[in-house]
Formats: C-alpha cells, sequence, structure tokens
C-alpha cells in the first residue's frame, strides 16, 4: 500500500480553561458545542461553572500582588513579548477568527493584524499612564502634593460577544497594562480565539493567574463574579442591557467600580485612555517641604 494512499486520522484540538497558568477542564466536566459561521462543528468548549469562576479569582488574587509590584517598565516588556509570541501564531488566529465570524482569510487576517498591533499599543503604555494620570498638585502650605495611580485589583471582564479576538484583546490588554488580574468570561458564540489566546500567555513571560480565561454563559457565571468579595472591578463590554443591569445591582454590594457596556461600531478606532483609567485608583500623599518652608519659601 503506498504512502499517499493512507488515510490518516485528524488530531482534533481539546479547549481548555485558563486558570492560575494552568490548564483545567471545567470541574463539572461539562462541553458545549461551537460551531462556525454556516453551523458546521469546530470543537467542544469547556462550560465553566461557578466553582471554576470561584478558582479563577483566588489565581487572580494571588498574582496581583506580584503583578501589580512589578515595574511599569517591566510588565511593558512582558506585554511585548506576548505580541511576538501572538505575531508567531498569527495564522492559527487568522483561522480561527475567521471560522468563527464568518471572514474570508484576508478580513481575519486584517483583525488578527489590527489585535497584535493593538496589543502592543497598551504595551507601550505601561510606563506613560502615570504621565497623564497623576503629578504634583498646587497647595497652599509648606508640603509637596504629589498623585500618582495605583491598579484597582481583580477585575472581571466579559468579553465582547460578537469580537472574538480584536475585541476581547482590546478589553483585556488595558486591565494588566495598569496593574490589575484579570477573570475574563469570553464570548458564549466565539471562545476558540480566547481560548487560543490563553495558550499563547502561557508560554510567554506574563505569570500565571495575571490572566484566567473561562469560557461558557455570562449569565451563569457572572451574578457570582459581579458579586463576589474579592473582585474589585468589572468590565460589562460583552453583557446586554438585561444582563448589564443583573451584574451592576450585584457589584454594588462591596462597592466594585463598574464599566458599563459601551457600544463599539468599529474594534479598530483608536481606543483612547479610558479603558485604562477606568481601572485605576488614585493615592494622593502629602509630604513637608522641609527646610524650604521654614525659610519662607514661596514653592
Amino acid at each position: 500500500m503506498s504512502e499517499s494512499s493512507v488515510t490518516r486520522l485528524n488530531v482534533f484540538k481539546t479547549y481548555k480553561l485558563y486558570v492560575g497558568g494552568k490548564f483545567p477542564r471545567s470541574e463539572s466536566g461539562r462541553v458545549y458545542e461551537v460551531s462556525d459561521s454556516k453551523g458546521k462543528w469546530l470543537a467542544n468548549a469547556p462550560l465553566a461553572s461557578r466553582k471554576d469562576a470561584r478558582d479563577a479569582v483566588v489565581a487572580a488574587r494571588k498574582a496581583f500582588g506580584g503583578w501589580s509590584g512589578a515595574t511599569a517598565y517591566n510588565r511593558g516588556q512582558i506585554l511585548y513579548r506576548v505580541a511576538e509570541m501572538l505575531e508567531g501564531r498569527r495564522e492559527q488566529f487568522v483561522r480561527e477568527v475567521g471560522e468563527a465570524e464568518g471572514l474570508s482569510k484576508s478580513k481575519a487576517a486584517a483583525v488578527v493584524d489590527a489585535a497584535i498591533d493593538r496589543w502592543v499599543w497598551y504595551a507601550g503604555w505601561t510606563d506613560k499612564i502615570g504621565q497623564i494620570t497623576g503629578g504634583a498638585n498646587p497647595v497652599a502650605g509648606p508640603y509637596f502634593n504629589l498623585s500618582t495611580p495605583e491598579p484597582t485589583g481583580v477585575v472581571t471582564v466579559v468579553a465582547p460577544q460578537d469580537s472574538s479576538f480584536l475585541g476581547l484583546i482590546s478589553v483585556i490588554a488595558p486591565v494588566i497594562a495598569t496593574g490589575n488580574t484579570a477573570v475574563v468570561i469570553t464570548s458564549e458564540k466565539f471562545p476558540l480565539p480566547a481560548l487560543s489566546l490563553g495558550e499563547v500567555l502561557a508560554t510567554s513571560d506574563l505569570p500565571g493567574g495575571v490572566v484566567n480565561i473561562l469560557s461558557g454563559k455570562a449569565a451563569e457565571m457572572g451574578p457570582h463574579l459581579a458579586s463576589h468579595q474579592d473582585v474589585n472591578a468589572i468590565d460589562l463590554a460583552g453583557a446586554d442591557a438585561s444582563l448589564a443591569k443583573e451584574l451592576e445591582i450585584a457589584a454594588a454590594d462591596n462597592l466594585k467600580r463598574v464599566l458599563r457596556p459601551q457600544p463599539v461600531d468599529d474594534w479598530t478606532a483608536d481606543p483612547g485612555t479610558h479603558r485604562m483609567t477606568a481601572f485605576l485608583e488614585t493615592k494622593t500623599v502629602w509630604h513637608p517641604t522641609g527646610s524650604l518652608g521654614a525659610g519662607g519659601s514661596s514653592y
């Protein structure tokens, strides 16, 4: 029998969650079918449970101290390394985005290129965002008064439903660029690019737990994460009006920061800085000027 007549079996990919730098199956063992834009089966994605969500919060909290304590320059280097890894797996993401969103190869390639460029853009902001959100404040007295930005903490992100990769990166990157850690609920319809992103993050220099990726139903996990006492903020980018209202009410219990959903017609447009500043706190420090004040200086 010639080699050309041998039919080989395809090796189907097993998609898993990404939690704490590892790839667990859903705690419940549940999966759900993911199809392309024409209804053709693509894969079974893990259907994350509330237990998976709790585990993701624990991992994000554990990683927060080291990530927020790293220098902004170091965070920028790590994020740029992620962009390098994305570039190396560009063809895979082009295929996955094209299948998920029903795009031609050229259009999917344009979306993936924009997503990688967006990641690089946020990587460049890590050591610059403090320059536009902090500084010295004028005060009437012999004091220095300095305001500096600090990360909010653990942020839950409900990813956009219809933009499986560019929209996803546009909401994850600003959260971690500013020193926060993230628990991400992927698009329910298009989770595969997000789960593949977890593989990229695991093979980059990003510490485990900084980003945790859960696929499944936002309506199931969202309320639990919104009311979780160890989650500090929530981005409702991918929540519909009904779910967003429910999550806002749940988030009020421990005074979470809430970024309400805002319609985005074009994810390729300039994102601005509002997604970074949405999850920053401002710390203000007063310090006596010492001899300057005693000497009568009007500084």
